[in-house]
Protein backbone atom coordinates (compact mmCIF):
# COMPACT_ATOMS: atom_id res chain seq x y z
CA UNK A 1 0.00 0.00 0.00
CA UNK A 2 3.05 2.27 0.84
CA UNK A 3 4.83 1.59 -2.69
CA UNK A 4 1.18 2.15 -4.39
CA UNK A 5 0.69 5.42 -2.39
CA UNK A 6 3.90 6.81 -3.16
CA UNK A 7 3.51 6.01 -6.65
CA UNK A 8 0.36 7.59 -7.25
CA UNK A 9 1.98 10.64 -5.52
CA UNK A 10 4.62 10.77 -8.28
CA UNK A 11 2.57 10.41 -11.12
CA UNK A 12 -0.05 12.97 -10.03
CA UNK A 13 1.22 15.46 -7.36
CA UNK A 14 1.05 18.53 -9.83
CA UNK A 15 -2.95 17.65 -10.02
CA UNK A 16 -3.00 17.14 -6.35
CA UNK A 17 -1.21 20.36 -5.35
CA UNK A 18 -3.36 22.65 -8.12
CA UNK A 19 -6.64 21.06 -6.80
CA UNK A 20 -5.36 21.69 -2.81
CA UNK A 21 -4.49 25.31 -4.32
CA UNK A 22 -8.05 25.98 -5.60
CA UNK A 23 -9.67 24.45 -2.39
CA UNK A 24 -7.71 26.26 -0.17
CA UNK A 25 -8.40 29.66 -2.78
CA UNK A 26 -11.97 29.07 -2.57
CA UNK A 27 -12.44 28.10 1.38
CA UNK A 28 -10.26 31.54 2.38
CA UNK A 29 -9.89 33.62 -0.34
CA UNK A 30 -12.94 33.91 -2.82
CA UNK A 31 -15.51 31.76 -4.07
CA UNK A 32 -18.88 32.27 -6.07
CA UNK A 33 -22.18 32.01 -4.25
CA UNK A 34 -25.40 31.33 -5.54
CA UNK A 35 -28.80 33.06 -4.95
CA UNK A 36 -31.96 31.54 -4.72
CA UNK A 37 -35.10 33.44 -4.09
CA UNK A 38 -36.16 36.89 -4.18
CA UNK A 39 -35.24 37.98 -1.16
CA UNK A 40 -32.63 40.43 -2.29
CA UNK A 41 -34.60 42.07 -5.72
CA UNK A 42 -33.98 44.23 -7.29
CA UNK A 43 -30.10 44.00 -6.60
CA UNK A 44 -29.89 40.48 -6.70
CA UNK A 45 -31.94 38.09 -8.79
CA UNK A 46 -32.98 33.88 -8.58
CA UNK A 47 -30.11 32.32 -10.31
CA UNK A 48 -27.61 34.97 -10.12
CA UNK A 49 -24.15 34.05 -9.48
CA UNK A 50 -22.06 36.72 -6.85
CA UNK A 51 -18.39 37.28 -6.44
CA UNK A 52 -17.35 36.39 -2.53
CA UNK A 53 -14.09 38.37 -1.65
CA UNK A 54 -13.52 36.18 1.58
CA UNK A 55 -10.52 38.68 2.25
CA UNK A 56 -12.95 41.58 2.97
CA UNK A 57 -13.03 41.63 6.83
CA UNK A 58 -10.72 38.78 7.49
CA UNK A 59 -7.86 36.27 6.25
CA UNK A 60 -8.76 32.92 8.21
CA UNK A 61 -7.03 29.98 8.26
CA UNK A 62 -8.64 27.66 5.15
CA UNK A 63 -11.70 25.29 6.46
CA UNK A 64 -12.09 27.05 10.08
CA UNK A 65 -13.63 30.35 11.11
CA UNK A 66 -10.27 30.77 12.57
CA UNK A 67 -9.30 34.48 11.68
CA UNK A 68 -5.63 35.40 11.80
CA UNK A 69 -5.62 38.74 10.70
CA UNK A 70 -8.38 41.53 10.29
CA UNK A 71 -8.31 43.18 6.96
CA UNK A 72 -11.36 45.87 7.69
CA UNK A 73 -14.85 45.84 9.32
CA UNK A 74 -18.41 45.75 7.31
CA UNK A 75 -19.97 49.26 6.46
CA UNK A 76 -23.47 50.44 6.06
CA UNK A 77 -24.74 49.19 2.83
CA UNK A 78 -22.40 46.59 2.38
CA UNK A 79 -24.13 43.16 0.74
CA UNK A 80 -22.82 40.21 2.79
CA UNK A 81 -22.42 36.67 2.97
CA UNK A 82 -23.25 35.10 6.30
CA UNK A 83 -23.32 31.62 7.22
CA UNK A 84 -26.12 31.65 9.87
CA UNK A 85 -26.44 29.41 12.13
CA UNK A 86 -30.17 30.58 13.18
CA UNK A 87 -31.76 29.99 9.61
CA UNK A 88 -29.19 27.01 9.62
CA UNK A 89 -28.66 27.95 5.91
CA UNK A 90 -26.45 30.99 4.51
CA UNK A 91 -27.34 33.90 3.96
CA UNK A 92 -27.21 36.99 1.47
CA UNK A 93 -28.06 40.63 3.15
CA UNK A 94 -27.33 44.25 3.43
CA UNK A 95 -25.82 45.47 6.22
CA UNK A 96 -28.08 48.40 7.85
CA UNK A 97 -26.48 48.39 11.59
CA UNK A 98 -23.06 48.47 12.80
CA UNK A 99 -22.33 47.53 16.41
CA UNK A 100 -23.77 50.58 18.43
CA UNK A 101 -26.18 51.76 16.71
CA UNK A 102 -29.97 51.84 17.10
CA UNK A 103 -32.25 50.19 14.42
CA UNK A 104 -36.06 51.52 13.80
CA UNK A 105 -38.33 50.45 11.55
CA UNK A 106 -42.24 51.93 11.12
CA UNK A 107 -44.11 50.65 8.31
CA UNK A 108 -41.16 50.22 6.43
CA UNK A 109 -40.20 53.90 7.16
CA UNK A 110 -36.16 52.95 8.36
CA UNK A 111 -34.08 55.00 11.31
CA UNK A 112 -30.63 54.74 12.20
CA UNK A 113 -29.64 56.49 15.08
CA UNK A 114 -33.09 58.81 15.27
CA UNK A 115 -32.00 59.74 11.70
CA UNK A 116 -34.86 58.75 9.15
CA UNK A 117 -33.36 57.08 5.86
CA UNK A 118 -33.90 59.25 3.20
CA UNK A 119 -35.55 57.66 -0.72
CA UNK A 120 -37.04 58.32 -3.19
CA UNK A 121 -39.46 56.31 -5.73
CA UNK A 122 -38.21 54.88 -9.03
CA UNK A 123 -41.19 52.84 -10.26
CA UNK A 124 -44.72 51.99 -8.80
CA UNK A 125 -46.60 49.33 -10.10
CA UNK A 126 -49.29 47.07 -8.74
CA UNK A 127 -47.02 44.45 -7.57
CA UNK A 128 -44.06 46.47 -6.02
CA UNK A 129 -42.42 49.79 -5.08
CA UNK A 130 -38.90 50.02 -6.09
CA UNK A 131 -37.18 52.52 -3.94
CA UNK A 132 -33.64 54.54 -3.96
CA UNK A 133 -32.60 54.57 -0.64
CA UNK A 134 -29.54 56.39 0.99
CA UNK A 135 -28.02 55.00 3.87
CA UNK A 136 -25.65 57.53 5.53
CA UNK A 137 -23.02 57.45 2.47
CA UNK A 138 -24.36 54.46 0.71
CA UNK A 139 -27.21 54.43 -2.30
CA UNK A 140 -28.91 51.53 -2.91
CA UNK A 141 -32.59 50.34 -4.47
CA UNK A 142 -35.08 48.22 -2.45
CA UNK A 143 -38.24 47.47 -3.06
CA UNK A 144 -41.82 47.49 -1.01
CA UNK A 145 -45.11 45.23 -1.32
CA UNK A 146 -48.13 47.91 -2.00
CA UNK A 147 -50.12 44.71 -0.32
CA UNK A 148 -51.14 44.94 3.43
CA UNK A 149 -50.57 41.85 4.11
CA UNK A 150 -47.07 41.56 5.35
CA UNK A 151 -47.28 44.15 8.24
CA UNK A 152 -46.08 42.44 10.68
CA UNK A 153 -42.23 42.60 8.96
CA UNK A 154 -42.97 46.54 8.03
CA UNK A 155 -42.23 47.45 12.01
CA UNK A 156 -38.98 46.62 14.29
CA UNK A 157 -37.46 47.88 17.81
CA UNK A 158 -36.10 50.06 18.37
CA UNK A 159 -33.30 48.01 19.33
CA UNK A 160 -28.97 48.51 19.68
CA UNK A 161 -27.05 46.38 17.65
CA UNK A 162 -24.34 44.27 20.31
CA UNK A 163 -20.76 44.67 19.79
CA UNK A 164 -19.59 42.17 17.84
CA UNK A 165 -22.98 42.16 15.55
CA UNK A 166 -24.54 43.66 12.73
CA UNK A 167 -27.95 44.51 11.64
CA UNK A 168 -28.82 43.41 8.44
CA UNK A 169 -31.92 43.44 5.93
CA UNK A 170 -33.06 41.89 2.64
CA UNK A 171 -33.67 44.56 -0.44
CA UNK A 172 -37.07 42.68 -1.09
CA UNK A 173 -38.17 44.45 2.77
CA UNK A 174 -41.33 42.48 2.60
CA UNK A 175 -40.02 39.28 1.57
CA UNK A 176 -37.07 38.62 3.57
CA UNK A 177 -36.16 36.41 6.21
CA UNK A 178 -33.07 38.70 7.92
CA UNK A 179 -32.58 40.15 11.47
CA UNK A 180 -36.09 40.95 12.13
CA UNK A 181 -36.51 37.18 12.41
CA UNK A 182 -32.99 35.83 13.14
CA UNK A 183 -32.35 38.88 15.18
CA UNK A 184 -28.40 40.42 15.08
CA UNK A 185 -25.90 38.59 12.79
CA UNK A 186 -22.76 37.95 14.74
CA UNK A 187 -19.28 38.96 13.40
CA UNK A 188 -17.81 35.68 13.04
CA UNK A 189 -20.48 34.38 10.93
CA UNK A 190 -20.12 36.72 8.39
CA UNK A 191 -17.80 34.93 5.08
CA UNK A 192 -17.41 37.81 2.66
CA UNK A 193 -18.89 40.73 0.66
CA UNK A 194 -19.95 40.67 -2.44
CA UNK A 195 -19.71 43.84 -4.83
CA UNK A 196 -20.66 41.93 -8.44
CA UNK A 197 -22.45 39.24 -10.39
CA UNK A 198 -20.30 36.61 -12.23
CA UNK A 199 -23.23 35.26 -14.41
CA UNK A 200 -26.84 34.77 -13.92
CA UNK A 201 -28.95 31.91 -15.13
CA UNK A 202 -32.49 32.76 -15.84
CA UNK A 203 -35.00 29.72 -14.28
CA UNK A 204 -37.85 31.20 -15.50
CA UNK A 205 -36.68 31.06 -18.96
CA UNK A 206 -35.26 27.72 -19.52
CA UNK A 207 -32.07 28.66 -17.91
CA UNK A 208 -30.97 31.26 -20.46
CA UNK A 209 -28.24 33.61 -19.66
CA UNK A 210 -28.50 36.98 -18.74
CA UNK A 211 -26.67 39.26 -20.48
CA UNK A 212 -26.98 41.96 -19.31
CA UNK A 213 -26.04 40.67 -15.78
CA UNK A 214 -22.46 39.47 -16.94
CA UNK A 215 -19.57 41.50 -14.26
CA UNK A 216 -22.11 43.44 -13.52
CA UNK A 217 -21.11 45.77 -10.39
CA UNK A 218 -23.87 46.33 -7.37
CA UNK A 219 -24.56 48.50 -5.66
Amino acid sequence: MKHYLSAFWRENRKFLLILASIVCFKSAIADLNSISGRSMQPTLLDGDKVWVNKLAYDLKIPFTDIALLSTGEPEHGDIVIIDSTAAGKRLVKRIIGLPGDTVYMRNNVLMVNEIIVDFEVLEENRDAVTIEEHLFDSTHQAMLSPSRNNRSTRSYGPAQVPEDHFFVLGDNRDNSADSRLYSFIPREQIVGRSSSVVFSLDSEQSFRPRSGRFLAELD
